[in-house]
C-alpha cells in the first residue's frame, strides 16, 4: 500500500463537529477499500487567499493514508459530489512525518529564515544613490548628501 498526504477545504458556514463527520465519513470509505487512516490534524477555520465558490474562509484538515491507489480514488469521488467539500489535494509521499505538521507549530518553534544580510551578493554597507555609476550622457544635477549640504 502507498501513503499519501491528504489535506480538505471544508465549509466556512458548517460545524467543527460536521467536519469531524466528514472525516469519520472518509475514514470509512478508505477503510471499506483496504486503507487505513494515520493522524487527522484539524487546522480550523482559516480566510482563504481568494474566494472559492463564494467562500472567504474555510476549515482545513490534514489525513495521513495509508491506502492502496483505489480506495484514495474512491475517496476523491465521492468528495466531488459533497457540496461541504470546495476542495481536496492529495500527495503520495515515502513517509508521514510522526511530529505535528508546520501549520500546526508555533511561530516560535518554526526555523527562521535568514535575513537580508545572508544574501549571497550583498555587502556590508547600505548601497547609496552616489555610488551607483553615472552614464556619460547624464547631466542632471544631482542632490547634495546629508553631510555635503551643512
Amino acid at each position: 500500500m502507498a501513503l499519501y498526504e491528504h489535506v480538505f477545504l471544508a465549509r466556512q458556514d458548517i460545524s467543527g463537529q460536521q467536519v469531524e463527520q466528514l472525516v469519520e465519513n472518509l475514514r470509512g470509505i478508505l477503510e471499506a477499500n483496504g486503507g487505513k487512516v494515520g493522524k487527522v490534524e484539524n487546522w480550523g477555520l482559516k480566510t482563504l487567499t481568494y474566494r472559492i465558490k463564494k467562500n472567504r474562509k474555510a476549515y482545513y484538515t490534514l489525513m495521513n493514508i495509508d491506502a492502496p491507489a483505489a480506495a484514495v480514488q474512491e475517496m476523491e469521488r465521492q468528495m466531488r459530489f459533497n457540496e461541504d467539500i470546495l476542495r481536496y489535494l492529495t500527495i503520495k509521499v515515502e513517509e508521514h512525518d510522526e511530529g505535528q505538521s508546520a501549520m500546526m507549530q508555533k511561530r516560535d518553534d518554526r526555523p527562521r529564515r535568514g535575513g537580508r544580510d545572508d544574501r549571497p551578493g550583498r555587502e556590508d554597507r547600505p548601497r547609496r544613490d552616489d555610488d551607483r555609476p553615472r552614464r556619460e550622457d547624464d547631466d542632471r544635477p544631482r542632490r547634495p548628501r546629508n553631510e555635503e549640504a551643512a
